[in-house]
């Protein structure tokens, strides 16, 4: 969806902007394509740059203030710029930029999981800059990821929620001042141990960390805690023929039985899907419905297209909110960051 703005920082006449995203979902670490429509305004003006800015609806957590929530730019291209836009005339900029390898996925198999990424263009005309764009960014994952989420599926895991936590997950690579998590409910086998598994993927160029955090049930005489895992895959997946069935429950069965030997929040983690302990943090919140293919087909609550409508109205609710406020604050500030540190 493509929402059209007038250049307010030059008043009525300005020119406007119009940027369309290439069809087909993005994925993490792949490249994003498109072009910026410029229409100029009733007179010339000097165009200084054209930039583009990714951005995502982030929840924080304030021991004082109590959840919230707002935009995070994570990234920022200039694709064009320094020419002159006569009155009237129509320019269009394409643009090709490489998307981080952390950004989050907001759908699986065509199915949306409630993530609001969006693509803001900013103009800069004659000293004045008006971020006077916004397009809804759709993510697919990576083959290691989808791997893994239908694994999980197969084994019976059902999926609860989706979300992006502002903050960072200690003892990993992680590059960006949020990450996402993906809520599941265990299948019976593991009900008995854990409430639920929060699952959240950190991709680098060569491979995929997967971070498990296990949500341990309380007992009558003992109150429940978090353990965390790491686990470390190539993009391709393990060398050689590899169940992953078999791969990832073998996840789930060392988180729990290392959470109840190591105790609250344990951690360990794995390079390459064996072996090794390293330090982490955990992190995170919460009837579910399949992650696999088979069991995503039977799932009401996000089949139809009915969240898909609500994600494409809230891009534009949401960020359009935000950037009213102030247009030349990209809103990561407010959580201490940029997001290109």
């Amino acid at each position: 969806m493509v929402f059209k703005r007038l250049l307010g920082s030059l008043g009525v006449g300005g020119p406007t902007v119009d940027t369309v995203l290439d069809p087909g979902a993005a994925r993490p670490g792949g490249l994003l394509s498109g072009r910026v429509h410029l229409v100029g305004g009733t007179a010339d003006h000097d165009v200084e740059h054209v930039a583009l800015e990714l951005v995502a609806r982030v929840e924080t957590e304030h021991e004082e203030h109590g959840d919230g929530e707002g935009a995070v730019v994570f990234d920022r291209h200039v694709v064009g710029g320094s020419f002159r836009l006569a009155a009237g005339a129509e320019t269009s900029v394409p643009f090709t930029v490489a998307l981080p390898w952390e950004t989050p996925v907001t759908e699986l198999y065509g199915q949306p999981l409630g993530i609001v990424l969006g693509v803001r263009t900013e103009l800069a005309v004659a000293g004045a800059r008006d971020k006077g764009d916004l397009d809804q960014l759709t993510v697919a994952p990576l083959p290691a990821q989808e791997a893994v989420l239908e694994a999980l599926g197969q084994l019976g895991f059902g999926f609860r929620s989706a979300d992006l936590e502002y903050g960072r997950i200690g003892g990993t690579g992680q590059q960006l001042p949020f990450y996402q998590e993906i809520e599941l409910t265990p299948p019976p086998a593991y009900a008995h141990q854990v409430n639920e598994i929060e699952l959240t993927f950190l991709a680098v160029p060569g491979a995929l960390e997967v971070v498990l955090e296990a949500d341990k049930r309380g007992g009558p005489f003992s109150a429940g805690h978090d353990a965390l895992s790491r686990f470390t895959v190539p993009h391709e997946g393990p060398s050689g023929p590899q169940d992953w069935n078999a791969l990832v429950d073998g996840w789930i069965q060392e988180l729990v039985e290392h959470r109840a030997s190591y105790g609250s929040h344990a951690v360990y983690g794995h390079e390459a899907g064996y072996g090794g302990h390293e330090p982490g943090h955990s992190g995170g919140s919460g009837s579910g419905i399949g992650v696999g293919t088979a069991v995503l087909a039977g799932a009401g609550v996000i089949a139809g297209g009915i969240v898909a409508a609500e994600v494409v109205d809230e891009v534009g609710d949401f960020f359009e909110d935000d950037s009213d406020d102030d247009p030349d604050d990209g809103s990561a500030e407010e959580f201490g960051g940029d997001g290109e540190d």
